[in-house]
């Protein structure tokens, strides 16, 4: 039967095992938390908060005409007339999932900063009546 290795403090809990029971857990995730905090009050400007969703519509935007532009390929064109058939309504189909994906972001995006204002008046007025 073999034993686990013992640590270098003499103690038989494995390094991990102590390390994990020591760790202040609590406070390392929300340090490493990738959403905005609503203890910080940092105000971001619109293209911080917008950039994404912008993104996503111009490239969705670029995409559908880009089909849109293989599509009418294939009426004029002979020539590959196969592949602009079934390549230009792929990509229809890709830009117009992208845009409507952008385009449905944006509110999303607006009622969560709402939220978040809501918030973080409701947290200020907690902090101003209990502790005093």
């Amino acid at each position: 039967m073999e034993m686990p290795p013992k640590s270098p403090d003499g103690s038989e809990k494995s390094p991990q095992s102590k390390e994990l029971i020591t760790s202040h857990t609590g406070s390392t995730l929300c340090m490493s938390s990738r959403s905005e905090s609503v203890w910080t009050s940092t105000s971001r400007s619109k293209w911080d908060i917008y950039h994404k969703p912008v993104i996503v519509v111009s490239v969705g935007a670029a995409t559908f005409l880009f089909g849109v532009v293989i599509t009418s390929l294939s009426c004029f064109l002979t020539k590959n007339k196969k592949v602009y058939k079934m390549s230009g309504p792929a990509f229809l189909s890709l830009g117009l999932m992208l845009l409507v994906c952008g385009l449905v972001w944006i509110p999303i995006i607006r009622k969560k900063q709402k939220q978040r204002q809501k918030s973080q008046f409701l947290q200020s007025l907690k902090s101003f009546f209990f502790n005093r």
